[in-house]
Formats: C-alpha cells, sequence, structure tokens
C-alpha cells in the first residue's frame, strides 16, 4: 500500500472548506437587507438634491429599504442617476452592513450662456447643462452672437479662466460680437478686455496679467477704457 500523503490531503480539505464558506458568506451577503441610503456629493455644489438622488435610487421599488441586495442592479442604478443632466458620474454600490450609497459627481458649470430665448449653463466638457433651482453658479455670463464663435475655442476659453483662480474671480462677463470676436467685462475695473477671437488664450492671459500688474503699480487702470489683447506681440490701450 502506497504512503497516504496526509499534507495534500489537509490542503484540499482546507480548500473545500475555505470554497463552502466563500460561497456561504455570499449568499448570506446577497441575502442581506438595505437598511437606508447614503448619498455623498464630490463638490460642495448642489445643483441636484439629495432627495432627488435618494428619488432615482428607489425608483424602481416603493421603497429601497427592506429589499434584498440581490434585488438591486446597481449598474441600472447607476444609468438612472447618470442620465440626470446635472450628473457627470454616479458610483453606486451595497456595503456589508446593508446601506446603499451613491458617490454622485456632478457637471462643473464653468458660464452662463444667456440669449433672448433662453438660458443655460456650459459645463466644463462643453457640454448644455440647465439652471438649477436649488443653487446658482457663480460663473460668467456669456451673451452675445453666441453662434459667430467657434464652440470648441470658446469652451476652451472659459474652461482655461475656470482653471485660474484669478481669472475666475474677476471676470464676470463675456459678449461674443457678430464677427466672432470676444470682449470681456472685469470686476473692480472700468475697462473692458477685447480678447479677438477665443485662440492663444495663454499667452494673450500672461500679456494681460504683466500689464495688469505695472498698470495697478503707476495706478493707471483708472484712465483706460479697453484693453487689447487681440495682438499677442503687445497690449494696446485705448484711454477714456
Amino acid at each position: 500500500m502506497k504512503n497516504i500523503n496526509w499534507i495534500n490531503i489537509r490542503l484540499m480539505l482546507i480548500l473545500g472548506v475555505t470554497v463552502f464558506l466563500y460561497s456561504f458568506s455570499g449568499i448570506r451577503n446577497e441575502q442581506r437587507k438595505i437598511k437606508e441610503t447614503y448619498i455623498e456629493f464630490a463638490d460642495a455644489e448642489n445643483f441636484i438634491t439629495k432627495e432627488y438622488v435618494n428619488k432615482l435610487l428607489i425608483q424602481n421599488f416603493d421603497t429601497v429599504t427592506g429589499i434584498k441586495k440581490v434585488q438591486l442592479d446597481l449598474n441600472k442604478v447607476e444609468k438612472s442617476i447618470d442620465k440626470n443632466p446635472m450628473v457627470d458620474k454616479a458610483e453606486v454600490y451595497a456595503t456589508i452592513d446593508g446601506k446603499l450609497k451613491a458617490l454622485v459627481i456632478q457637471k462643473k458649470p464653468v458660464a452662463r450662456i444667456f440669449s433672448a430665448t433662453k438660458s443655460y449653463y456650459l459645463d466644463y466638457k462643453g457640454n448644455v447643462m440647465p439652471l438649477s433651482e436649488s443653487e446658482t453658479a457663480r460663473v460668467p455670463l456669456v451673451s452675445g452672437s453666441i453662434d459667430k464663435a467657434d464652440a470648441k475655442q470658446l469652451s476652451e476659453l472659459l474652461d482655461y479662466i475656470y482653471d485660474d483662480g484669478f481669472l475666475k474671480k474677476n471676470i464676470t462677463g463675456l459678449a461674443v460680437m457678430p464677427w466672432g470676436d470676444v470682449v470681456m467685462d472685469v470686476r473692480g475695473y472700468d475697462f473692458n478686455i477685447v480678447f479677438g477671437k477665443p485662440i492663444n488664450i495663454d499667452r494673450k492671459f500672461k500679456n494681460y496679467k504683466a500689464f495688469l500688474q505695472d498698470a495697478i503699480k503707476d495706478t493707471l487702470t483708472e484712465n483706460y477704457k479697453t484693453i487689447n489683447l487681440k495682438f499677442t506681440q503687445q497690449v494696446v490701450c485705448t484711454k477714456k
């Protein structure tokens, strides 16, 4: 009779018990019932309310609490939240202790578009975002002949302003001229910025910041009516 390899037998038994316990634990976990929902926003702004997200979480059930985890189609729940025009992305998952959690990443409005017929936000990705009933975004107002500007270039200009702390705080409005040039309103100053076409954005704003630093130093800002940045090699100013 061959010697019995007890080490291999023990390993097989341990593996079998592990598989059994894992399967048993998985079944028990799936049978656990949801006790409550928890909603978290990735950003401070609440363009969509937690109450509304909670409705989206339970729209396929009379109530989310009390249902078994196995009954939840988390992918379907995520997609229902993603469809909301205020939402960029949602992550939904169930925890071991019976909580249905949703992390909601909202769209980032970078400007408010205003025309004679409608008003809406433009988000960081250049998509339309409706106005919110719960919160107002502090973003520049864009008006004028918006359809005359290149949409991609205009979106890049607005994103640049949003990403720059100084510009985000000080550029309050953009008007698109019928020929596609952009003119900006500035908080705290009487002059306008004639930006021209939304191209060479970085170079133009670097010129503006350098000019403004010297003008403030020499207390000349009150003397100007327009600051023209159209020419990337120089800043042309018009006095009052």
